[in-house]
């Protein structure tokens, strides 16, 4: 019995499952159903929209395809509206072009027709002419080509006669013009124009406040002094002069150095060896700037633009130089002012003639020794530094070393001239006695080894600083003998010369 049960209530417990199944099923194809026909009606509707969408961009794109069609044709329009109004114009011009042949036609045969005419009457002219020719040769009795060359003849040798005369003339009144109009050019540049003239001598003077500052200046045993004279190459005379120290060297430059070093030396009161050369080296450096700005103060001062900087270094360096005792930046100015003047009254370029004239002497300032003269070194160097062939020239031919190209280089001789020729302005001998001492210092320079040499007491001693490192102390005795061999067999001096050669040790360290 309970068996049965249970049988029964496994029966009814499938068949309940089996209807839940069946009734779930039914319920999930319901769904399905009605999601698929959701998705078809969602569907059709993208469908229409997409189709819509299509018309929508076919129209567009029909509409601008319509626009480039009018717009092509409306330019196939426009290209046919021109090409008929050329062809119209062109017929137009054919029109006038076959006109104007007709009348070139109907002119070209009256051309013929006068042509033919006045050959006609050209020939009865022949004719007439060569019955008289032949009437006039009977009559003379030479024919007509001697008649004719004849003629000529007398013709030519009256023009001669004439034009010899014309010529002679104009000739002797140019000389005696040209040679008045010079004068009177010279005069007046030279009238226009006033220089101070001053011959520069070898010997600086130093004045001091007391004798008791020269003890001081000389130094324990000297060797203040000695550190000057090495680090300046002056020689410093220190004599009975009262309140007054001597600085005899040749060069302008190292008089100036030992000058300024003196004073500010002595203005400090600190005075040894290492003193010196610290002060000395300051101010060379001062004096290197004191060149560029005189030469910068001259340049403005004479209107002259566009200068070169080495070349206005080079012109500063000028006032520390001499030509024949004559300051050479000072005459420098006076050459440029007298060829600006020069040139107005001749009508050429100032400018070119100042600049030139100023630069004419450059030739003796460079650090450098050469063989070259001074006009023609002068001339490299403009041309180096970029100035203008008419300046380079002129640089180049005012001692006459190259042929002259051009007005200004005569004009740039002549004022160099007078500038040198003023009474007073040179003294002959100091130029020979500075190039005796230059040549002394470059002859011992040119031994190896040589780091300075210094010509004093006029030239009679020659102070020789070797390097250390490269010359040993045997080889200082030999050099001081060579240099005196040298002087001995290549150079022309009053006395005798002593030659001094120092080699000097140091041992330098820096605490830190």
């Amino acid at each position: 019995m309970i068996i049965t049960n249970i049988s029964i209530f496994l029966i009814a417990a499938a068949l309940g499952a089996v209807g839940a199944i069946f009734w779930i099923k039914k319920k999930e194809e319901k769904r399905a159903s009605d999601i698929i026909l959701e998705a078809n009606k969602e569907a059709e509707g993208i469908r229409k929209e997409k189709i819509l969408q299509a018309k929508e961009k076919f129209i567009e794109l029909k509409s601008e395809h319509e626009k480039i069609i009018q717009q092509r044709e409306r330019k196939i329009l426009d290209g046919e509206n021109r090409i008929k109004d050329k062809e119209s114009r062109l017929n137009k011009q054919l029109e006038e072009t076959k006109r104007k042949e007709r009348d070139f036609q109907r002119d070209q045969e009256k051309l013929t027709r006068h042509t033919e005419a006045i050959e006609s009457k050209l020939a009865d002219v022949e004719k007439m002419h060569k019955m008289q020719v032949d009437q006039l040769e009977s009559i003379s009795g030479i024919t007509a080509e001697e008649a004719k060359s004849q003629i000529v003849q007398a013709l030519k040798d009256e023009a001669r006669t004439e034009a010899s005369s014309i010529i002679q003339s104009t000739i002797e009144e140019a000389k005696l013009s040209a040679s008045a109009e010079a004068k009177k050019i010279v005069i007046q540049s030279i009238q226009r124009l006033a220089a101070e003239q001053s011959i520069e001598n070898a010997v600086s003077v130093f004045n001091i406040d007391n004798d008791d500052l020269k003890g001081r200046i000389i130094g324990r045993e000297g060797r203040n002094i000695r550190a000057l004279e090495a680090a300046t190459g002056v020689e410093i005379v220190v004599d009975d002069t009262p309140e007054a120290i001597l600085l005899s060297c040749f060069d302008p430059v190292r008089r100036e150095i030992a000058r300024l070093s003196l004073h500010r030396l002595v203005s400090d009161g600190r005075i040894h060896p290492a003193r010196i050369e610290e002060v000395v080296a300051k101010v060379t450096k001062q004096l290197d700037d004191e060149i560029i700005e005189v030469g910068k103060r001259t340049i403005i001062d004479l209107g002259i633009h566009g200068l070169h900087p080495e070349l206005v270094k080079m012109v500063g360096r000028m006032k520390y130089r001499s030509s024949y005792g004559q300051n050479l930046l000072q005459h420098s100015r006076e050459v440029a002012n007298l060829s600006a003047i020069m040139a107005a009254e001749l009508g050429l370029n100032t400018k070119l003639a100042k600049r030139a004239g100023l630069l004419h002497d450059i030739g003796k300032v460079p650090q450098e020794e050469s063989e070259l003269p001074h006009a023609i070194l002068g001339m490299q160097l403009a041309e180096k530094y970029g100035e203008k062939p008419e300046v380079c020239n002129a640089i180049g031919a005012h001692h006459d070393e190259i042929e002259m190209t051009g007005l200004l280089s005569p004009i740039i001789q002549v004022c160099d001239a007078v500038s040198g020729a003023r009474p007073g302005a040179r003294r002959q001998v100091v130029e020979s006695y500075i190039q005796r001492l230059k040549d002394l210092e470059n002859l011992a320079l040119s031994h190896k080894g040589v780091q300075k040499a210094y010509a004093i007491q006029a030239g009679r001693e020659l102070r020789v600083m070797v390097e250390s490192e490269k010359v040993s102390d045997a080889e200082a005795s030999s050099m001081a003998f060579e240099i005196s061999q040298k002087i001995q067999n290549e150079m022309t001096y009053p006395g005798q010369v002593k030659i001094t050669v120092i080699r000097e040790t140091r041992a330098v360290s820096v605490a830190r």
